[in-house]
This record gives C-alpha cells, structure tokens and sequence, in this order.
C-alpha cells in the first residue's frame, strides 16, 4: 500500500474529532439534531484548523444512510464515497482554478438535478474569495432561491474578499487558531500511534512553529520522521525549522529588561550564524513580552511601574516586524530594535518621577538631579507704580522660591550675570530702550513664543530690581503667555545680560503703541549667557484645561521643580 501522509491519515473523520473547534462543532450538531439545516454555511480561518474537514463530515452527516446523524456511520456506500472523493452527490471544488463565470454557470446547471443516492446535493467550494465577481454575481440567485436538496458549504482564509451579498446568506463560522497545548497533545497521540520517541519540548517547538494550525504541525512532525527516524529532540525541531529555543529567547528577554546591550548583541550574531529565522525571532519575543504584561495584571508576577516599559518595548518589537517584511538587512533592523528595547526598559517612567519626588518631600530631604542652574534670587520687590485695572487682573503671580536641588554630577553651567552696582534708573531705561531689539532676539532664542510677544511691547520703567514692561492694549492677549514660568525666565535672563545684574520682569498694558522691533535679530557674540536650543512651541491648546490643571498642587510641584510649562492636555 502506497505510504500515506500523517496530515491525511489523520484527517478528523468525526466531529469528535476535530481538534479546538468546540462552538462550531456543537452548532453544526444542533442543527443537525433540530433538523434545521441552512441552505449555505461559510467557514472562515486561517489554513490548517478544520475548514474543509468539519465541511466533510457534515455533508457526511446529511447523506448518511442511517439518517440525519451527528456521528455518521462511516461504513454505509454515502459515507465511503464522501470519504474518498468520489461521491456524485458532493462536489469539491477548488475556488482558484474554477473562478470563472462559465464554470459557476454549468454548477448552477448542475444543481436542478436531483442528487442521485443521497437526500442532498452538497456542494463544496474550498477558497472561495478566489472567484471572481461575474463568478459571484452567477451564484447570487441560486444562493438566494436554492433548490430544497442543494447545501453549499464554503470556506476561506481571506473572508473580506467576499462580496457582502455573498456573506448575507450564509451561515457564517469563524474558526480559531489551535491553542498550543491541544496541539501537543494531538501530536503527542500521534506520535505514540507511530511508534516516535520525541521530547516533550520538540512537542511545543512544533507546536509554536506552527502557529495555530494543525494540520502544519503534522507536516512538520511528518519531516521530522523522515530526517531523524523514531527519536526525535528539541534540537532537531530547532535545526529543521530554524527556531529558536525557550531558554534562548528568556536570557535575550532577560539581557533587554537589564539593559545589557553587549549581551543583546552577541546572542543576535550567534542566533544569526546559526541560521535562524529573525523575523520569527521579532514574533516570539514579542509574545514572551505580551505574556509578562499579562501577568503584571492577571497574577500578580511583576510591579505595576513595568508596564510602561513593557508597553514600549511591545511598540517598539511590532514596529521592528513591520519593517523586517520589506527589507534585506533583517540582522540591522533587528539589532537596532534589540538596543532601542534594552534603553527603554532603563528610561524611569513619569510615575516613578513624581513618586520619588513625593516621597523626598514628605521626608524633608534633598531632591537629587541634574538640573538647570537655579536663577538668582530676586530683591525684596519694591513698589510698583499704579496700573490699569486690565493690567492687575493680568500680571504675572509671584515666581514661587525656587526647591533646593543637588545636581547629581558636575556640569558645565552658563556664565550667569555678574552683579555690578545699579545705574541710575533713568540711565538703565535708556539702555534698554536702546538695546530692545537684541534683548527680544536673545528671548527669542531661549522660548521661540515669546519672541513675536515682546515685539509688541516696551520697556516702561526700571524700579530696583525689577523691570516694569508695557504691553499695546491692542495685544493684551499675549500676556498670557508669560503666565508660564519658562516664558518669563527667557525675558528676564534677557533682561539681565544687558543691565548686567540679576533682575525680575513684570508684564502690563500700557498706554502707548510700542515701537516696531526690527527682524534682524542681535549678534550672538554681545552676550554673554548662551542658552540651550528651545524646542518649538506647540499648537496652541485649550486654556480652559489647562488651567485647571495649573491648579492642581500636584501639578504646581512638578511645573516648579522642573521649571516646566504645560504643552498639552489630552482627556
């Protein structure tokens, strides 16, 4: 006798013996036990997970001499003919090379007929978003008014090629992948069946690699017979296949959460030389990452502050794949995925931040970090000249006391303005006045935003250590922008560099227009206090929100500490 695949010989001949598709199988048996037997049924799944076997057995049940039968008898001349492929009342199909409108038509010719030995005529078309339109459009009518002893069975892998009135008069199943452990357990049976001794962990290798579909599984494990004989092991699923084990992927999972880079690296080049496959490599590792986020919520086997990183790592893993699909240098993609995962799962979160921060400040002790240096402070203010009631209701609050900070490492800090004894009032104004144009080019390199705003304004007096800026009423709204501490650190470091003494700003609206400012900004080499690039502001938000969140003291302490501003609020 000729030899016979295990994918074959295997093939589920009973409902019963379907492998993880409990809920279409109890369906189709109710169905079957009602007597209510639609006239079209669409099977739909990924390859390999009992499609077109569930739709054997049930034209089986429907033919079977015993009757209408959940569990055909598999002995009567109906069931052996279905089995075999040669029964005249089933027809098999294959939807891509029978798609055109010619071939559908002599099917519909074909279905007038009564069966010839069963009770129905069972048409069965495998693949059957491969037909085309015209192909589609024949069949419509007799889906839609179908003789009483015509049954059409379907199935596909890719559903959304069907048209939708197609699917409207169907029956439809969605089959699912096969677990793993159902898997093993069909090829551990089948191995014992033929007399194999193989390895629990060759079992879950060839069950991972087949990814869900069992009848790959058999096929693989049919190859491994060919190659290796009766004893089969982990490592020779492994060379086959070009997987990798479990106990590699865990130590490549465990270097990434460490943040080892070398490690990373050197197992990529080992995992490289061996042959594996890297894009399957970004896949299972991508699971492995999945699971442990899982069980950071569901049992408790991780600390909630990982799943940030965990997340990142999973975006940064799914956009690795993507990428890998269209490119040649799968082992670069890979690698600079593998760095970009092990840095971020180093990355502090924002919730760990704000909770060290709070715990050092419920403590009374020293925030540790390597900040900005902290501006001088500021003179007792003194009194300031009376303004319009538009301009209290708008100036800047007093700039809250800056938090001590201890800057982690030594770091090479701006020259700050040295403190030279003032000129007269009258005198610094002038200045000022005179050196306008450099002061809003030097904010405007520290906070792009605030660069258009001071163009509208003016220097109007200079009292003591603080400099008293007036705004056009036409332009009142920009005086919102200097409700942010960031802003008006920019015009007040400004400010300083040319009065050469620490100074504070406050903002109102005056009486006058302010002069034109020019565009050309000032050379850099007159100053003396070189800033950090600013990052361009971005588009404007909803103030409403936040300035409700400005409110909040959670809020205010992070805003202080880090001398931030609020960029964006997302609900």
């Amino acid at each position: 006798m000729a030899y016979e695949v295990i994918a074959r010989k295997w093939r589920p001949q009973q409902f019963s013996d379907v492998v993880g598709q409990g809920h279409v199988v109890q369906t189709l048996e109710n169905a079957l036990a009602s007597n209510r037997i639609a006239s079209a049924y669409l099977f739909v799944g990924p390859r390999g997970i009992g499609k077109t076997s569930i739709a054997r057995i049930f034209a089986k049940a429907l033919n079977c001499e015993t009757g209408l039968t959940a569990t055909p008898c598999d002995t009567c001349d109906n069931c052996r003919e279905i089995m075999a492929g040669n029964s005249l009342d089933v027809l098999e199909i294959d939807g891509a090379s029978n798609n055109r409108v010619d071939e559908v038509r002599d099917l519909r010719e074909t279905v007038r007929y009564a069966p010839a030995r069963g009770r129905f005529k069972l048409i069965i078309i495998d693949e059957v978003h491969m037909l085309s339109n015209s192909a589609f459009n024949a069949l419509l009518k007799t889906l839609e008014e179908p003789p009483p002893h015509v049954k059409f069975f379907f199935a596909t892998t890719e559903p959304h090629k069907i048209p939708a009135t197609i699917i409207s008069r169907c029956q439809r199943f969605d089959l699912r992948r096969i677990a793993e452990a159902e898997i093993i357990e069909r090829l551990a049976l089948i191995a014992k069946d033929e007399k194999v001794k193989i390895e629990d962990d060759a079992l879950l290798a060839i069950a991972r690699g087949s990814e869900g579909g069992l009848r790959d599984a058999e096929s693989a494990l049919d190859q491994l017979i060919a190659f290796k004989g009766k004893k089969i092991t982990e490592a020779d699923v492994l060379q086959v296949f070009g997987l990798v084990s479990r106990r590699t992927l865990d130590e490549l999972s465990e270097g990434i959460l460490a943040g080892e880079m070398a490690s990373v690296i050197g197992h990529v080049d080992e995992l490289e030389q061996a042959g594996k496959d890297l894009q399957r490599l970004v896949l299972e590792l991508m699971d492995g990452f999945r699971n442990r986020l899982v069980g950071v919520y569901t049992d408790g086997q991780g600390d909630k502050s990982e799943v940030e990183r965990l997340l990142r790592i999973c975006d940064i893993l799914a956009g690795a794949d993507e990428r890998m699909r269209f490119s040649l240098s799968k082992r670069i993609l890979l690698e600079t995925a593998l760095v970009r995962c092990a840095r971020a799962a180093k990355v502090a979160t924002l919730e760990e931040i704000i909770a060290q921060i709070n715990a050092l400040k419920a403590e009374g002790g020293v925030v540790t970090m390597a900040a900005a240096p902290a501006e001088a402070a500021p003179a007792a203010p003194v009194a300031r000249r009376a303004a319009p009631p538009a301009a209290a209701a708008t100036a800047a609050p007093p700039k809250p006391a800056a938090p001590k900070a201890e800057l982690a490492e030594p770091t090479a800090q701006p020259a700050k303005p040295t403190a030279q004894p003032a000129a007269p009032a009258g005198e610094e104004l002038a200045t000022l006045k005179a050196q306008w144009p450099k002061v809003v080019a030097h904010a405007g390199r520290i906070a792009v935003a605030v660069q258009g705003a001071l163009k509208d304004a003016c220097p109007a007096a200079v009292e003591g250590d603080t400099v008293h800026l007036d705004f056009d009423p036409e332009f009142a709204s920009e005086l919102s922008l200097f409700e942010s501490a960031r802003n008006r650190k920019a015009v007040e470091r400004s400010l300083s560099n040319v009065l050469k003494r620490p100074v504070t700003a406050t903002f109102q609206l005056g009486q006058e227009k302010a002069p034109h400012v020019a565009e050309t900004p000032a050379p850099e080499e007159e100053y003396t206090v070189e800033a950090p690039p600013a990052e361009p502001d971005p588009p404007p938000m909803r103030k409403g929100n936040a300035q409700a969140w400005k409110q909040r003291d959670e809020v205010k302490q992070v805003l202080d500490m880090f001398n931030g501003t609020i960029v964006d609020v997302r609900e």
